[in-house]
């Protein structure tokens, strides 16, 4: 963020300290952080035209916007929603996408049909499991993300359900994980590892568990308790 030579002073060292002190997506906190200090530009010019000094009237513009401990914690309550609603989004598409183009490989990449009689007994369960649970997680994607969105009047500590969605991630990632690789055994198709449709596949999921897992970090990075930085310290 450039300051021009008008503002350079007290605002600045102030926006600076407000900067470090949130965590959150990149664009709604530079949005957050742009839209404190145009404001305080705005009131440090107004005392201006009253007859204060820069230097003077910044120090007066920045006292009555209020201290950095008491500001931030408003301003990081609405980067863990933005952080929450994007992870909700994001389990709310990929989830049901995963599962559609896994159904895709399960369904074309043999045309063998004895080989379907070699599964287990098990294999039915685990699989029909293993979509539940990801059905599960697509719903409470959406249910998060109505939370965060429509819903944010009826709640009232919507940092815990972007907390909540973060470990929810870190829970099932691994079980989905663990469960996928069981069925790929218990099918004993060799055709099943080598074909283009199942590379792709396997790639995307790859894919989108990386995003789910880098949401769900971030998510339980920012709702986590921390204390501000104290005002006057660089």
């Amino acid at each position: 963020m450039e300051v021009g030579v008008a503002g350079a002073g007290v605002i600045d060292d102030y926006v600076a300290r407000l900067s470090r002190t949130l965590s959150g997506p990149r664009g709604p906190k530079l949005d957050m952080v742009t839209e404190a200090r145009d404001s305080l530009l705005d009131t440090a010019e107004a005392l201006e035209l009253d007859g204060l000094g820069r230097a003077e009237a910044e120090r007066v513009a920045v006292e009555e916007f209020g201290p950095v401990e008491e500001i931030a914690p408003g301003y990081q309550e609405e980067l863990s929603i933005s952080a929450g609603r994007r992870l909700a989004a994001l389990l709310f598409i990929s989830v049901p996408l995963t599962i559609m183009a896994w159904s895709l490989v399960w369904r074309f990449s043999s045309q063998d049909p004895i080989a379907y009689e070699r599964w287990p007994a098990w294999f039915m369960p685990v699989s029909r499991g293993l979509d539940y649970l990801q059905l599960a997680v697509a719903l409470l994607g959406g249910a998060g993300l109505f939370a965060l969105g429509r819903g944010l009047r009826r709640i009232r500590r919507p940092r815990l359900v972007t907390r909540s969605l973060g470990v929810l991630v870190l829970i099932v990632l691994p079980v989905t994980g663990a469960l996928g690789l069981l069925l790929t055994y218990g099918a004993q198709r060799d055709d099943f590892f080598d074909h283009p449709l199942n590379l792709g596949v396997e790639t995307l999921s790859l894919g989108l568990s990386l995003l789910q897992l880098y949401g769900a970090a971030r998510c339980l990075m920012i709702t986590r308790r921390r204390r501000a930085p104290v005002l006057g310290r660089s």
